[in-house]
């Protein structure tokens, strides 16, 4: 897993403490209302993420940045890079 640090956002989905499979609900409707090169931050507690958000990115043709961690959830850092 690669850690990021100071990445700058456009938009963030705080989903902290929502049960899956919200993280990718959330990011691709998020994806949705973003233009290519901006970068989306989805904060969340589900471990199951640490897999599925990268696992997305590849799927979807969108970059995955990495991650960060705080003291009780995870930050992706996903850019959209596909249409």
């Amino acid at each position: 897993m690669k850690f990021v640090h100071d990445i700058k956002v456009d938009i963030t989905a705080d989903i902290v403490y929502m049960m899956c499979p919200m993280h990718l609900l959330k990011l691709d409707e998020m994806i949705k209302m973003v233009e290519d090169g901006q970068v989306i931050e989805i904060l969340t507690d589900y471990d199951g993420a640490l897999d599925d958000i990268p696992e997305w990115c590849l799927k979807t043709g969108n970059e995955f940045i990495g991650m960060d961690e705080d003291e009780d959830y995870y930050k992706f850092y996903v850019r959209k890079t596909a249409a």
